[in-house]
């Protein structure tokens, strides 16, 4: 018996000053002396998928079904995902936007799929894929699955959100991945946020399992200052809902400046509202570079 999707849609609206202090000691803090940058993290209590600290990301500049990473060609992109995988990435981020999917099911055809995570997202918006592809969310995650040669997927978001008002807009598929994720087809559901308006929609909305965010320490390809944002994503994550952090480097902002690397990602996680760290690597040196500043972030804690 499902919970009706509107049970689920009370309150939204929050004050960007209202100030949510998180516990120290509480399951959303990185642990004290802990010191591998891919200790398995739980994406929020809703629904408990668990996963690395770390994670890669598959669609810099991604659209059309292309991305950086898959510009890279068949070899070398794959041989980047494996490289990921040897230094300990086990959550990989997807979308039907970026094309990866069969990325994926290939470069880990030799793995057990219960030994990593996979998220990706469903377009709804104008453009960035073939206007015709644009089925109910059953038929979609069904191609999904398919095209990365699974039984299940942990995350299915909606991708790319920015209107205060989304849930509303969104109900047919926020309804459709309920079901999907009752009948163990997908693990979580919940959103890829664009704008500190439909951050706030996530509060008090109980369909949210786990949300992307846009996040560093200097404001860059965020919507709003990370001072508005953080207080707002301090009260979702305090629900229950995992959140997952991408932006970090700004996208791709900070690839020369090992100053402002270091200290976006000293704030992300001392920010006590994150569970994993998303940046769309495109070369073995940057998942490298990217693993030691974390590491060495983390003896601060």
């Amino acid at each position: 018996m499902f919970i009706d999707r509107r049970q689920f849609l009370v309150g939204g609206a929050a004050t960007a000053g209202a100030v949510f202090v998180t516990a120290h000691g509480s399951a959303h803090e990185v642990p004290a002396g802990e010191r591998n940058p891919f200790f398995r993290r739980t994406l929020g209590t809703r629904a408990k998928v668990e996963t690395s600290l770390i994670g890669a990301g598959t669609g810099m500049t991604g659209g059309n079904r292309e991305s950086n990473q898959k510009r890279l060609g068949k070899e070398k992109f794959e041989a980047l995902l494996r490289h990921e995988w040897d230094r300990g990435v086990r959550y990989f981020d997807c979308a039907d936007l970026y094309g990866t999917h069969p990325s994926i099911a290939s470069a880990f055809r030799d793995k057990k799929r219960e030994d990593y995570q996979i998220g990706t997202k469903i377009w709804v918006l104008p453009g960035g894929i073939p206007e015709t592809e644009r089925p109910d969310a059953l038929t979609v995650v069904d191609r999904f699955r398919k095209e990365l040669n699974t039984d299940y997927i942990d995350l299915v978001q909606i991708h790319c959100m920015y209107d205060l008002k989304w849930p509303e807009k969104q109900a047919k598929y926020m309804d459709e991945l309920a079901t999907l994720k009752a009948k163990g087809i997908i693990r979580a559901h919940g959103i890829s946020i664009h704008s500190l308006d439909a951050l706030r929609a996530c509060l008090d909305n109980e369909w949210v399992d786990q949300i992307h965010i846009r996040i560093n320490a200097f404001g860059d390809n965020m919507d709003g200052k990370p001072e508005e944002v953080v207080p707002v994503l301090k009260q979702v994550h305090d629900q229950g809902v995992g959140v997952i952090a991408m932006k970090l480097m700004g996208e791709g902002k900070y690839r020369n400046a090992p100053e402002k690397k270091d200290e976006s990602i000293r704030f992300v996680l001392k920010s006590g509202a994150v569970d994993v760290l998303i940046v769309g690597f495109e070369k073995p040196e940057e998942v490298d570079d990217f693993t030691s500043r974390v590491e060495t972030i983390l003896k601060e804690f």
